[in-house]
């Protein structure tokens, strides 16, 4: 199987924006080389020998994050420990006008964290220190290498735990997770990264450290904090993080409702959440995903589903019990045919472990796969499920879809055999046109997986030319320069001297070869 998503059949990024391994981004090889020596030299002055990595092989390691698709080696790697080395390095980039990229666990599922070959990556896991734990403020202080869940594990003595909780919580970062703006399956009922977030260290692409936002609950002036979360790394590097503690809930109920179709299960989760009531969360599977999890981890889903729903409510004891009556009523009324309840820890994590298996559970089932993550209105479900499989159908290319249904976020799954002559092309195109699904249903081309260099090129299909441009002057009066993770997010990037509006004949970043106009 390849990685996590996508195929490894390249040696470097197919498509993007700006190929991250261009040599023109420095100026003539002679000066890239110059510019990389000195960052190197300053480097090794500052951050300890083991966290300087020159070599090509121990280079290799880094060259991609979760999409296996686009790969390429970074020209330096640096593993700072605090925030004063990676300021430092900083500085020594934006000296030399040399481009850095910021990576925390490599999780990312839509390129953010490629590297350059002409540049810096910048790696954030060695500064996984919890500096505080303040239960009375239900605040905590975090580096960016810290894991999610490790959060958790340090506020549970205290009776509280954070919530944003990705698939990949026992291994992705607050540093990623603050970049991409991460979900979950529980973001339904308490919201994205960013509705946990209340402050930031942020270190600028000039180098300087500055604080965003604090401690209290909204920080006067413009919004600045709010622009960094989910920036993908094009703003600057955020070397720590204030967030949000939610006390644990008094009572959890977890169920298992299985449905003959998508479109049963669907109806289901708009009924519920037209009823007024709000889960912790609803995920959805499809008849290809339970079959995947199946293999992987025997999750015992009911036999025959055609969909599960797997719907978590919390909270005081007396309100889930109301709630739990409404929604069983809800499910039955819409034809499911078996219904699971789990009351204590055990047995939810073994409902939630086909759920939280089934990125990697689908390698079981197929050699490569692609993970789609696009966003659609609720109401949409059942027609933009039909319109995918009827998408795979035609293509002859085989789709699981594995969702959060209570807030449309869709999460397709394109599986394939790179073996295959045509197989990966005719899978990149069923995965475009279930993007294009989304944006014609009113939704977007992601939920939570972020941009990067993977959905760059489908940015002017939700957005119009001004609109790109007023979201490159923010990104400019950050990054004068454009040297913080430059290439991702916008599929022609802007020169910070640039007049906005319509241009006329080629761009000059075109021109030099620099970019591509889609």
């Amino acid at each position: 199987m390849s990685g996590t998503h996508g195929t490894n059949r390249t040696a470097g990024p197919e498509t993007g924006p700006v190929p991250p391994e261009a040599t023109q981004a420095t100026g003539e090889t002679g000066d890239r080389d110059r510019a990389l020596a000195a960052v190197t030299q300053r480097a090794r002055e500052v951050v300890p020998e083991p966290g300087v990595i020159t070599d090509h092989a121990r280079l290799r390691t880094y060259e991609c994050d979760g999409l296996a698709h686009y790969k390429v080696t970074p020209g330096l790697v640096v593993i700072p420990e605090t925030v004063d080395q990676l300021a430092a390095v900083v500085r020594a980039c934006a000296e030399h006008q040399l481009p850095f990229v910021a990576r925390g666990a490599g999780t990312g599922l839509s390129g953010g964290a490629l590297p350059r070959a002409d540049g810096v990556l910048v790696v954030t896991s060695r500064m996984r220190t919890i500096r505080e734990v303040r239960r009375e403020d239900q605040r905590a202080v975090v580096e960016p290498g810290v894991i999610n869940l490790d959060v958790t594990r340090a506020a549970a003595p205290h009776g509280y735990y954070y919530a944003p909780d990705p698939s990949s919580q026992q291994i992705c970062s607050i540093g990623g997770n603050v970049a991409e703006n991460s979900g979950g399956a529980h973001c339904l009922k308490y919201g994205f990264t960013t509705n946990h977030v209340l402050g930031a260290e942020l270190v600028t692409p000039d180098g300087d450290v500055v604080q965003l936002g604090g401690a209290a609950p909204d920080a006067p002036g413009y919004d600045l904090l709010g622009a960094v979360v989910g920036s993908e790394g094009t703003l600057g590097i955020v070397t720590a993080a204030t967030v949000r503690l939610v006390r644990a809930p008094e009572e959890v109920r977890t169920i298992l409702a299985g449905f003959a179709s998508t479109d049963h299960a669907g109806a289901a989760t708009s009924a519920i959440i037209g009823a007024g009531i709000v889960p912790a969360a609803i995920e959805m599977m499809d008849a290809l995903a339970i079959e995947a999890a199946e293999e992987a981890v025997h999750c015992n889903y009911p036999a025959g589903a055609g969909a599960v729903l797997v719907i978590e409510l919390d909270g005081a004891a007396v309100e889930v019990e109301h709630e739990f009556g409404e929604v069983e009523r809800l499910c039955r009324e819409h034809e499911a045919f078996e219904l699971r309840v789990a009351t204590d820890p055990a047995e939810r994590a073994l409902i939630w472990k086909g759920r939280k298996s089934a990125f990697a559970a689908v390698g079981r089932i197929s050699p490569d796969y692609i993970v789609q993550d696009g966003v659609i209105p609720r109401t949409a479900l059942p027609e933009v499920l039909r319109a995918i499989a009827d998408l795979s159908e035609s293509s002859g290319v085989r789709v699981a879809n594995v969702f959060h249904a209570g807030d449309g976020n869709l999460h397709p799954l394109v599986l394939f055999d790179e073996s295959v002559e045509g197989a990966g092309e005719a899978a990149e195109k069923v995965s475009g046109a279930i993007l294009d699904l989304c944006i014609g249903h009113g939704g977007s081309i992601t939920g939570e997986h972020g941009v990067g260099i993977d959905k760059a090129a489908y940015m002017p299909r939700m957005f119009n030319d001004e609109d790109l441009d007023t979201m490159q002057l923010v990104r400019c009066a950050f990054d004068p320069n454009s040297i913080s993770n430059p290439g991702k997010v916008f599929p022609t990037p802007r020169l910070c001297g640039e007049v906005p509006g319509k241009r006329k004949g080629v761009h000059p970043l075109q021109e030099s070869g620099l970019a591509e106009v889609f």
